[in-house]
């Protein structure tokens, strides 16, 4: 995996160098994936920007996350786009009202695919959220220079959002479960930063380490079910307002010329 080592944030890597079916690989510098990055230093944003060519920033994060934790250092950087497209369901703060909401959502997950909570949890984003989905993936396609996504421990949010990019880009499904599962080397590092934030300190602290750890059953059991009931990623995205032009600049973003 190509990591990008940076002073604010522990899971960030460029998706390319990755393999395609048609024997063919991802191009390096166009697409970046990453945990929080409210602390990241003026070296990172120098780094990202000056020297990466970084113009466009998905966050996937909820308002509720964004109010919380305040600006981050990128907001305030000219030339750089902040896309905000929240996948899950926005259910407010920390209430009665709020751990009901998540306990449905929980057995609604599991309805989806009894075997994984968090596959059914992935598929809930395209049953929940498919404006915001497909919404993400066009400010993918039309970043005029490196585009980096991002949600709070870069695995679930940013997992799947890749996950769809690098199906339209046409990479194997055995590359893109590596890449999601490559999250779990950094799993301790990611939750120390997490812990150490108001915003993630209850939740992250609620569930042991290794609840945290991607299994590669997970993303292999989304991608699996993306094909057997939407016809694949292109298909679903297609369906949801995703154009043709839109999709064919994913793949020529993410592909080696």
């Amino acid at each position: 995996m190509a990591w990008v080592e940076l002073d604010g944030a522990a899971n960030v890597r460029d998706v390319g160098g990755l393999p395609t079916t048609d024997g063919g690989q991802t191009a390096t510098g166009r697409l970046l994936r990453a945990d929080n990055l409210q602390q990241l230093s003026a070296a990172d944003v120098r780094l990202l920007v000056d020297k990466f060519g970084l113009t466009t920033v998905v966050d996937l994060r909820s308002d509720f996350e964004l109010t919380a934790e305040g600006p981050a250092p990128l907001d305030s950087v000219a030339g750089v786009r902040h896309a905000h497209h929240s996948i899950v369901p926005q259910v407010g703060d920390t209430s009665d009202v709020v751990a009901a909401a998540l306990l449905a959502r929980r057995e609604a997950d599991l309805r989806r695919y009894p075997g994984d909570r968090w596959c059914g949890h992935y598929l809930g984003y395209l049953d929940e959220r498919p404006d915001q989905v497909s919404a993400a993936m066009v400010s993918i396609a039309r970043a005029p220079g490196l585009a980096i996504v991002h949600c709070a421990a870069g695995k679930d949010r940013t997992g799947v959002i890749v996950a769809l990019a690098l199906s339209v880009a046409g990479v194997t499904p055995e590359a893109i479960v590596a890449d999601y599962a490559a999250t779990g080397e950094r799993v301790e590092a990611i939750l120390a930063r997490l812990l150490a934030s108001p915003t993630y300190h209850q939740d992250v602290s609620a569930m042991p380490v290794q609840a945290h750890v991607p299994r590669p059953e997970t993303m292999d059991g989304f991608l699996t079910e993306v094909n057997t009931r939407y016809g694949g990623a292109r298909n679903w995205l297609a369906g949801h307002g995703v154009s043709e032009q839109d999709l064919s600049l994913i793949f020529d973003r993410l592909r080696q010329p």
